[in-house]
């Protein structure tokens, strides 16, 4: 099975993503003041069972008029329910889809049946509608490789509350107990070519200090951008996965010297401090740069 994606090269990612309750007008007529660089309406764990029709019905009609200046998802339910809140939010509007604890490429490809139908349905090309899966189990986790080739998928997201009750993991200070799933991801991502995976959320949003701590270190492992629960976390991820003024010039720099190196024959090049550089070391350097675009 293939997703038909091409090994990722830029644009850059989008940094943040603020979940918004899809049954929540007034939050979601602010959301575009929050500085994220995408909304996800939350149709799923910020709905109580009793409220899931109103709140599909009014996060479909408030996505038809959706104001520009953010990229909007939506974050449907598991299963068939998922599939009635896929079809009835697709437009012009929707960047994508996050689809709530997805378990398999197979779900994956009965939904993309489902927004093929959607979108021809609203005069959309095939394909319009992006997925990103949340993988929120052990079994997600194992099987990120088949889930990261389905059709649609351009980048994955983790969904630690759930996954953390799975595995019985009790986080410490640094997180390390989840540092091996947080890889698989991050390797899966890779493998296929698709965007680095989106960071988890931090529940806990007032700590600041701790939120950048964690996301520096996110960054650190391979991911690109990271899920905020609230608007007060969204300008210290933004800042995080902004690459510095200082990092820009040392990798341009550094692309500059290699690529003057290839024109005069030679795969290698010395930085500026002295140290021999390759192509390896060069692939690093433009991925960064594509990140400040």
């Amino acid at each position: 099975m293939s997703s038909g994606v091409v090994e990722w090269k830029g644009p850059n990612p989008l940094r943040s993503y603020l979940y918004v309750p899809g049954d929540a007008s007034d939050k979601l007529a602010k959301a575009t003041g929050r500085g994220a660089d995408a909304v996800i309406v939350d149709l799923e764990d910020a709905v109580p069972p009793a409220g899931k029709d109103a709140a599909r019905s009014a996060a479909a009609a408030f996505l038809r008029a959706a104001p520009p200046g953010v990229a909007w998802w939506v974050r449907i339910n598991p299963g068939r329910l998922g599939h009635v809140d896929a079809a009835a939010v697709v437009g012009p509007g929707l960047a994508g889809i996050c689809v709530a604890k997805a378990e398999s490429a197979a779900e994956l490809v009965a939904l993309d049946e489902v927004l093929g139908a959607a979108e021809s349905a609203a005069g959309l090309p095939a394909g319009t509608t992006a997925v990103v899966p949340l993988l929120e189990s052990a079994a997600a986790v194992v099987a990120a490789l088949d889930i990261a080739r389905a059709p649609r998928v351009r980048r994955l997201q983790l969904g630690e509350a759930d996954l953390r009750a799975d595995l019985g993991v009790t986080l410490g200070p640094d997180e390390r107990e989840l540092l091996f799933t947080r890889s698989q991801v991050v390797l899966a991502s890779a493998a296929v070519g698709i965007a680095p995976p989106v960071a988890p959320v931090s529940t806990d949003f007032r700590d600041l200090v701790t939120l950048r701590a964690s996301t520096m270190a996110l960054r650190r492992l391979g991911f690109v951008g990271r899920a905020c629960i609230h608007p007060a976390q969204v300008a210290v991820v933004n800042e995080v996965f902004t690459p510095t003024p200082e990092e820009v010039a040392t990798a341009a720099d550094l692309v500059a010297r290699f690529d003057a190196a290839v024109r005069d024959g030679t795969g290698v090049c010395l930085d500026a401090q002295g140290r021999m550089v390759d192509e390896a070391v060069v692939r690093s350097a433009r991925r960064l740069l594509a990140l400040a675009v």
